[in-house]
């Protein structure tokens, strides 16, 4: 078996660009194992020599070359980083030289102005729809008029999370609402929800995908049984059939696919940044 490949992520911010892109990158080996590791803040060359020597430890220790996808700006910095001896990817360099001869300027290497607050009425935008994701879940607050969507699925569909995502990234105000054996038993959408049938978005989970996640939740409950799983995934999709509402399968999706898919389904244009 091939040995493990260590991946570092390293970068003079949070690093978040680095292991965003890196990321992107491994996911198209699927034959090949990774570990990997962020090292944020590496901004001296005091912590780029200490980089440096734990990414050489690290393939010692593994018996491979490291990689490293780096997102520092300092030139210095990535010199003493590649005396580890790891292959190293600068995710800026493909793109700065075409857009400086394009632009007729040159860049202005600043540290941590990727994920810096720049736009103070966009940080705060998505602030107040963070808040509003959390006041809105689980069909706690049920006043959807100032939502910008709606999910609607049975109980650990991925609701949650998928609306924090939103909320975060996009400023998106993201309400979720649970199906409960009531809803599910009347076979239409609650009344609650039908004068918003333009924000809704439903999202629907592999049964057995559901047991699993309930059981961690509450162990040999009801709830929690694969039969009850079975049922209320098949009365909630045929629900919202029967009213015409969108629906995703979470089951293998990641929070990033189904977020772009809901707001290009109902017509959201956000910027990530």
């Amino acid at each position: 078996m091939d040995a493990v490949r260590p991946v570092f992520y390293v970068s003079d911010g949070t690093g978040i660009t680095a292991e965003t892109i890196g990321h992107s990158l491994l996911t198209q080996f699927s034959g090949v194992r990774f570990v990997s590791e962020r090292l944020p803040f590496v901004d001296t060359q005091d912590k780029a020599r200490e980089a440096a020597k734990r990414i050489t430890l690290a393939g010692t220790n593994a018996g491979v070359r490291p990689v490293v996808v780096n997102s520092c700006v300092d030139p210095e910095l990535n010199r003493i980083l590649a005396e580890s001896g790891a292959l190293m990817l600068d995710v800026f360099a493909p793109f700065i030289a075409p857009l400086e001869e394009e632009l007729g300027h040159t860049r202005n290497a600043y540290i941590g102005r990727a994920h810096g607050i720049v736009d103070f009425d966009t940080y705060h935008k998505r602030i107040n729809a963070m808040n509003y994701a959390l006041a809105h879940d689980d069909g706690v607050k049920p006043d959807y008029s100032e939502a910008d969507l709606i999910l609607v699925a049975v109980s650990r569909a991925g609701k949650t999370p998928t609306c924090v995502y939103l909320a975060l990234q996009h400023g998106v105000r993201a309400a979720n609402y649970p199906l409960t054996p009531e809803d599910l038993e009347s076979e239409r959408l609650p009344a609650v929800l039908r004068q918003h049938r333009h924000k809704l978005f439903g999202l629907t989970i592999d049964p057995m995908r559901l047991h699993q996640i309930r059981q961690e939740r509450r162990p040999n409950s009801r709830y929690a049984q694969l039969d009850t799983c079975k049922r209320e995934v098949a009365q909630a999709e045929a629900m919202l059939r029967r009213e015409g509402v969108e629906m995703l399968s979470t089951t293998h999706a990641s929070i990033e696919e189904i977020s772009s898919r809901v707001m290009e389904h109902l017509g959201i244009a956000r910027e990530m940044f």
